[in-house]
């Protein structure tokens, strides 16, 4: 594959499979039965990956305990962390020793649906296409909470409303749920070891600046969304509070701050400014509408707490741009 004289490399062969390495990270044994479970549902895909590499980040105890379920298991390799501790060191971990030539990641309490791959393959067929994404559907441990609009769901880490309903070209993917060609990272690098979420530092969007770093390497590429490959994340209740609301609100200002930095704020915004301007007060205006010609105070509730994560997301982002300069 060449990437010196064309916008994009293709295959050799288009009429050959794309072979896809599936990268899974995880962190802590409390997610356990939701590692075994994502990693059952990339061996049930109708696209068969290449092979599936989880990566352990930085615990010994889990590290162990993942080689001993899988150390047997054909065309899957257990790696430890051997970067810098966060998501982003992890899915580093994993593209050094990926041998697809596309990268998939799913999250480690995500699972995908069985025709997954298969949707994601079929975008590379077009070779000016740099990655692919997919929808992320929220599984609620107790169904979604009534106050809690579609349009926040980028907060529990899905897709959210305001997206494409049809595969659209977009500006970035999002990470439970991605996929890029080898080339890409061979090209511009690996994901960005100051951002990517840790224990002590909650800088994400990693994924976005990613995005933006191979589309200036390559203006022509395409990043595609394709809603029908689709996998289900789960959404534990300490997700559902408002302190998690706020706390993840203001880290991602503080992300999107650090992209802007990055990428610039033209590119770093694009997205946030069509949400933000269009989106958004739509839906707060909607919810407060209904709320009172359906009396359902949920609805209204819905309103408060889009204003309120606009707010506090902004706020994050003030303080990043202040802290950065």
């Amino acid at each position: 594959m060449r990437i010196d004289s064309q916008p994009m490399p293709a295959r050799e062969n288009d009429a050959e499979q794309t072979s896809i390495s599936v990268v899974v990270c995880a962190y802590t044994g409390d997610r356990w039965d939701a590692l075994l479970r994502a990693v059952e549902s990339i061996l049930g895909q109708r696209f068969p990956p290449l092979e599936t590499v989880v990566v352990i980040d930085h615990d010994d105890l889990l590290l162990a305990r993942a080689r001993e379920r899988f150390g047997a298991e054909d065309h899957i390799r257990i790696l430890e962390n051997v970067r810098g501790p966060g998501l982003s060191g992890a899915r580093n971990t994993g593209l050094s020793s990926a041998r697809g030539e596309v990268v998939a990641f799913l999250d480690d309490d995500a699972e995908a649906e069985s025709d997954w791959l298969e949707r994601l393959a079929a975008h590379y067929e077009e070779p000016t296409v740099l990655g692919v994404g997919g929808a992320i559907e929220p599984a609620w441990a107790a169904g979604r909470p009534k106050t809690f609009p579609p349009e926040l769901d980028w907060i529990v880490g899905c897709t959210y409303a305001g997206l494409p309903e049809h595969a659209s070209r977009v500006r970035n993917v999002i990470g439970a749920n991605m996929s890029f060609r080898r080339a890409v990272f061979d090209a511009v690098g690996g994901f960005d070891p100051s951002m990517g979420r840790t224990a002590h530092r909650p800088l994400g969007c990693e994924e976005t600046e990613l995005c933006l770093r191979a589309q200036r390497r390559w203006p022509d590429g395409v990043i595609m969304y394709e809603p029908l490959a689709r996998v289900r994340h789960a959404v534990a209740p300490a997700r559902e509070t408002w302190t998690y609301f706020l706390r993840r609100c203001y880290a991602e200002g503080l992300s999107k701050a650090q992209v802007a930095r990055l990428a610039g704020r033209s590119a770093g915004l694009q997205s946030e400014r069509a949400y933000v301007t269009r989106i958004v007060p739509r839906a707060i205006a909607r919810n407060a509408v209904n709320s009172i010609t359906r009396r359902d105070p949920h609805l209204l509730g819905r309103a408060f707490r889009l204003v309120a994560g606009v707010a506090v997301t902004t706020a994050g982002y003030c303080a990043g741009s202040l802290r950065a300069r």
